[in-house]
């Protein structure tokens, strides 16, 4: 499947390739940007990194050299911290050069720990304060209805987010709008800062409470690019669509899986070496 952005007019200088290779060599910048900021956070970065690429590579229309276009898809990262991941993605499509990406939560850095609009305009929205993003994206989506637009609204959603009461307005009134231009997608990596989100404020059964607010609700291993290709550009009419990625904080490196500890934690000299070592 070709990369949406290749039409007559979205033309991406540098296309993004979805491959294993591709995915082990930005989860290494990912974790070089995070130990040069000395801060940030790897696992939840990493278990959407392969959701991102997806999107960038497969499913996204977009133009580097044209932001702003107005028949662009919307992307809004309201897991915020996250950021790396987007940040690592954008550098690989050209819309700024690599050399910026080690200056991520440096002062004055274009790259800051949240997506900045106010910093960096490619960014649809600043996030990062959790719940608020899906708002936003609905509010993209209920626009480009008004304007008669064919463009299309994605938000990823962390499942810590999901505890958010913002969340589930969004989920009440989505569907009233019939917003089937909007498609959100959930890194249900089961993990937050405070520990197992079954355990600080459990979500089950969240399949059902997403049928139950009336979305078209698919489910997809969130680091199976191939079957991501296939199921983020499915929608349903008169529904917004929910993807719940089943992922793995952070996927990867073998000392990170599934260990809530690297939620917000920069490696250090030798934890950098050794994950370095594992993705090369």
């Amino acid at each position: 499947m070709k990369s949406k952005t290749h039409t007559n007019d979205s033309q991406n200088s540098k296309p993004l390739v979805n491959d294993d290779a591709t995915a082990r060599r930005l989860r290494t910048t990912i974790l070089k940007m995070i130990h040069a900021g000395k801060s940030g956070h790897p696992g939840g970065s990493f278990s959407c990194l392969d959701i991102i690429m997806t999107l960038f590579a497969d499913v996204l229309n977009f133009n580097p050299e044209n932001p702003e276009w107005e028949k662009r898809d919307r992307f809004i990262l309201s897991k915020g911290h996250g950021v790396p991941a987007l940040y690592a993605v954008l550098s690989e499509c050209g819309y700024f050069p690599s050399d910026w990406l080690m200056t991520l939560r440096h002062f004055g850095s274009p790259l800051q720990g949240h997506p900045d609009r106010a910093r960096m305009f490619v960014m649809e929205a600043a996030t990062g304060s959790l719940g608020q993003g899906l708002s936003i994206a609905q509010g993209m989506a209920m626009a480009g209805k008004m304007d008669k637009s064919d463009h299309r609204v994605f938000c990823l959603i962390g499942d810590g987010e999901t505890q958010e009461g913002q969340v589930w307005e969004a989920a009440m009134s989505a569907p009233k709008f019939q917003l089937d231009n909007l498609t959100v997608i959930t890194d249900y990596n089961h993990g937050q800062i405070d520990g197992r989100t079954e355990e600080v404020m459990n979500l089950n059964p969240l399949i059902d409470k997403w049928r139950a607010f009336n979305w078209n609700v698919l489910e997809v291993d969130g680091h199976d690019r191939e079957a991501l290709k296939k199921i983020l550009p499915q929608k349903t009419k008169e529904k917004p669509t929910m993807v719940i990625a089943h992922t793995v904080k952070g996927k990867g490196v073998s000392f990170m899986e599934g260990v809530i500890d690297w939620h917000g934690v920069a490696p250090n000299d030798e934890q950098l070496a050794k994950a370095i070592k594992e993705l090369a």
